[in-house]
Formats: structure tokens, C-alpha cells, sequence
């Protein structure tokens, strides 16, 4: 196969900036080695062909080929060698597929150059400067884009907890107090904050401080503690992660519950918490605190007995009462022990702001807390609850747009108070498409058929009863009771902006409820 570039036209050099990126990404479609496709180039033509290094450096930008020995590498791959310069820049080709992972999708870090260590170091504060972001939200957005990548996968994790607790669950307060003491930890409760700590930590007025570790590896816990013990024991499991962890080397840990930005927050003053500068040990420590509440969760709900349990609870809310945790724990130990990985959970206060986020399936993030919009969409079961409790099954099926496709997706909600006294939401849902499609179905084809239904009814729908019976045998074989209740109830359009809103006549056609319906996101 012959290129179409002529010889005398110079270097490619000006041209090649997704070169190396296409040739590995043809690779790896292809399953070779960088050793089998050297090998096959050196048959094709042993003189122009290169070796495993210089290919290795070609894929990553570290050298320019010759137009020869780009002739072989495009024939191997039967490519016509410009296909491989940057005029032909189709973004499937320079998108490597990492797998059916969680999260949003990713995008092309191409041209390489520009995405160095040394430009990201400079251009990322720059950037939160700009937009109003802090470090600390910086650091806890690439700590759950870590946890959504790897779909709450954290072997190591469950391990460390698994060889403190046994396995044992429930795990009582006295059971847990001995675990911290062994661990070396001194307990001690406390009714008043130390002078100047609120100042120092940022601290809210609408947050409880419910415990922090102290000098001489003393734990302080709120006396307030005492009249709620599934609190109690996730602040005492908390402690121990960090303890078995990290060693509480120079850690100065504090729980806070509550409206403040983050549930764990490290030492610092408020102004400092505030700052849009990174600073690598608060990205540290920020990491430390999810792996201390991840180990957390695991010590109290150890992952084959909680999901046997949930298997035979049918995964309800409720399931947390029955290992006396909290409705949070449990509904974030549902996306990690769960064979079936296409998960979400939300934890939303008033009037829209997301405190917890996990997006295992890539879900759109509806509102957060970083920015204001001025269209939310008011659909949302999470956000529609906040104002409207719901008694019973808050079930619902949603449809949405990803990707200009639309999916179905099924959630369940319930109302909790924090001990600030602020209500809120918390929501833990499912995308039902894989597992649609793992049965046999055409999941594209039901959510368009959904959707049309419901932009015919005006945002909402009943389903015919052959398309519940369908969905129905689905979620039985999910075994999530919730799912099945939700297939009983009419679907609703839901979207992350109301920009998008896909009703007819849409919610946003009248600009007063723009107006009257700003949220935090």
C-alpha cells in the first residue's frame, strides 16, 4: 500500500502531533505487543522497520518516523500512511477504549505535548483561579473520579478491614471501642469545641463536629454521640481506617456532619479551605480521608455477609437496620459489594446541592456544588424530595438523555436529618441498560420506545404491561425490590439541564421558572 505522500515534501515532523497516539490505539485494537509489531514490520521491510524502544518512543511522542518507516507501520495495518497525520483526526482514533469502566467518559489527552506534567502544573491553578474552584474541591473531584473509574473496587481496602473486624457484623460500639483501643487509640467524649477550633477548621454553624483525633492519639467524640449510635460507630470505624492505614502519622482528623463542603475535612483555617491554590499535602490527606471511610464501610459492612444479607433483603434501604449502620453507609456499601456494578448514589441538601457523589454508570451529574444554574431540572426524585417527602417506596423510573441516547434508569430515595438538624436526601440508583442487554433485550430500543411514550404523555407515562412484564423479569434477576416497584410506576423524563429538557411543551419555555428555580451545582 502506497502513500499518497510525496517524497520531497518535507518533514512529517509538523504533522505528527497524533501519530504515536494512533498507532497505539491500532495496536491495542488489534491485540499486538509492541514486540509482534515491530516483528511484523521488520518482515515487511527489515531495513525501514523499527525496533520495540523506537516504537515504544513513537507511541509516545518521543520520536518522528521517517516516511519509510511509516509506509511499513501503515501496512501492516493496511492504512494509507497520511491517515496517521493530524488532517485526519476522527475522534475514534485518538480515544483509547479502557474497558466498561465507570465514570463519566474521559477525553483525548492529545496533542500529548500539551498535557505534560510540567503545562498541567502551570495551566490547573490557572484554571481554578478562573473558574472559583478550591483545591480541596479539586482534590475530592479527582478522588471520585479515581472511585467512579475503578467502580468502588478497592480489594486492598476491604482486605485491611476484613483482618480488623473478622468479618463480624453487626459490630457493636463496645466491639468497635476495643477494635480503637487496640489500635491504640484513647477515648474521650467532649461537650465543648477547644478555643479558636471552629476558626481553624471552617466549621459551619449549620455542622456538628463529631469527633476529632487529638494529641497523644486521643479520639474526642461529641458527646452527642451517645444518643446516636450508628453515627457513633461510623466515626469510631473512621478513626480506626486512619489508625490501621496511615498510622495516624501527623494526621489531624476531623468528622463533621452537617452542610460543610466535605464530611471529612483536614487541618487548615477556613480561608485555606476556601483557596483555589493546590496544595500536595491537603491532595494527600483528602485521600487519606476517603480511604479511612471506605475502610470504614468495610469494617461495618464486610462485603460477602452484607451482600448476602442485602440478597436476601432484595437490597431495601431498610437492610441498614438490621447491622444498626446508618442508611448512608449501607447505601454506599450497595455500589461496592453489588455484583451488578452500574450504580449511583447522591446525597442532596436544599434547595439543590450534591454534599456526596458516586456515578459508577456515568450518570449525568444533574447539579453539585461547584457552580450556580439557572436551569435544574425539577424531576429529579433526589431534588423533588427535598421539598415533598415521600412515605413508603420513593421508587421511580427515569429516562434520560446520554450521549444523545436516551437510558433507563431506576432509583430509590429516602428522607434523612443530619444532626445539624438539616434534612436531606439520599439516593442510591441503578442504570438498567446492561442489564437489559444481558438478558437478551435491546435496552436502546426499549428507552427510545419509554421515551416516546412519555414525551407523548408530556413528561410521564404508563408502560404497556407487556414492556413492565419485560423489565420486571429483569429485575428479578437483579433481585433489587425497588426496581420492581419503580417498573410499576410511570416513567419520567429526566435531564441534567433544562436546556435539554426533552418534554413537549418543555419546562423551561417560560423564563419565570428559570428565574425562580436557581440551584447550587
Amino acid at each position: 500500500m502506497k502513500s499518497v505522500i510525496a517524497k520531497g515534501s518535507g518533514t512529517l515532523g509538523r504533522k505528527t502531533h497524533l501519530l504515536g497516539t494512533k498507532v497505539r490505539n491500532l495496536r491495542k485494537r488489534n491485540n499486538l505487543t509492541l514486540d509482534d509489531l515491530s516483528s511484523r514490520c521488520i518482515r515487511l521491510d527489515a531495513e525501514s522497520a523499527p525496533s520495540v524502544s523506537y516504537l515504544s518512543m513513537i507511541e509516545r511522542g518521543k520520536r518522528v518516523p521517517s516516511l519509510d518507516m511509516l509506509e511499513v507501520i501503515a501496512q501492516v495495518f493496511q492504512k494509507e500512511a497520511h491517515w496517521f497525520l493530524d488532517d485526519v483526526p476522527e475522534q475514534d482514533d485518538i480515544v483509547i477504549d479502557k474497558g466498561n469502566h465507570g465514570g463519566i467518559p474521559g477525553m483525548p489527552l492529545e496533542p500529548s505535548f500539551l498535557f505534560t506534567n510540567d503545562i498541567l502544573q502551570i495551566a490547573i491553578p490557572e484554571m481554578l483561579s478562573q473558574t472559583g474552584i478550591s483545591g480541596r474541591q479539586f482534590a475530592h473531584l479527582l478522588i471520585r473520579a479515581h472511585q467512579e473509574h475503578h467502580q468502588n473496587h478497592f480489594p486492598d481496602l476491604e482486605k485491611a478491614a476484613e483482618e480488623v473486624g473478622q468479618k463480624r457484623m453487626p459490630l457493636s460500639v463496645a466491639e468497635l471501642t476495643v477494635l480503637a483501643q487496640q489500635q491504640g487509640l484513647a477515648i474521650q467524649w467532649f461537650t465543648r469545641l477547644p478555643r479558636g477550633f471552629t476558626a481553624e477548621y471552617g466549621v459551619h454553624t449549620t455542622s456538628v463536629v463529631t469527633s476529632y483525633l487529638g494529641a497523644n492519639n486521643t479520639l474526642y467524640l461529641n458527646k452527642i454521640l451517645e444518643k446516636y449510635e450508628r453515627r457513633l460507630k461510623y466515626d469510631i470505624a473512621v478513626h480506626i481506617g486512619h489508625s490501621v492505614l496511615h498510622n495516624n502519622d501527623g494526621l489531624k482528623s476531623v468528622l463533621v456532619t452537617g452542610l460543610n463542603q466535605y464530611s471529612v475535612m483536614q487541618g487548615g483555617n477556613n480561608q485555606k479551605l476556601q483557596s483555589s491554590q493546590i496544595n500536595t499535602q491537603d491532595i494527600l490527606q483528602a485521600w487519606r480521608d476517603f480511604e479511612a471511610s471506605f475502610f470504614a464501610g468495610a469494617l461495618l459492612c464486610p462485603k460477602v455477609p452484607f451482600r448476602q444479607l442485602l440478597d436476601r433483603n432484595g437490597y431495601e434501604i431498610a437492610t441498614h437496620e438490621q447491622v444498626g449502620v446508618s442508611a448512608s453507609v449501607a447505601m454506599r456499601r450497595m455500589t461496592a459489594v453489588s455484583p451488578y456494578k452500574h450504580w449511583h448514589y447522591f446525597d442532596a441538601y436544599a434547595p439543590g446541592k450534591l454534599k456526596a457523589v458516586y456515578r459508577g454508570n456515568g450518570i449525568p451529574l444533574p447539579w453539585g456544588n461547584m457552580r450556580e444554574v439557572a436551569d435544574p431540572c425539577q424531576h429529579w426524585a433526589v431534588f423533588r424530595m427535598i421539598n415533598t417527602p415521600v412515605k413508603g417506596t420513593s421508587a421511580q423510573l427515569s429516562i434520560l438523555n446520554v450521549g444523545n441516547e436516551p437510558r433507563i434508569y431506576c432509583c430509590e430515595s429516602t428522607n434523612v436529618v443530619d444532626l445539624a438538624k438539616n434534612k436531606h436526601v439520599l439516593c442510591s440508583g441503578i442504570d438498567l441498560n446492561p442489564a437489559i442487554n444481558a438478558q437478551g433485550g435491546d435496552a436502546q430500543a426499549i428507552a427510545h420506545e419509554i421515551k416516546n411514550l412519555c414525551v407523548k404523555g408530556g413528561g410521564s407515562a404508563q408502560l404497556p404491561v407487556s414492556m413492565q412484564k419485560k423489565l420486571q423479569s429483569v429485575a428479578r434477576i437483579l433481585n433489587i425490590n425497588w426496581v420492581e416497584r419503580g417498573v410499576l410506576t410511570d416513567p419520567r423524563l429526566i435531564c441534567s439541564r433544562g436546556a435539554e429538557c426533552p418534554r413537549e411543551p418543555s419546562c423551561y419555555e417560560n423564563d419565570e421558572n428559570v428565574i425562580s428555580s436557581t440551584y447550587i451545582a
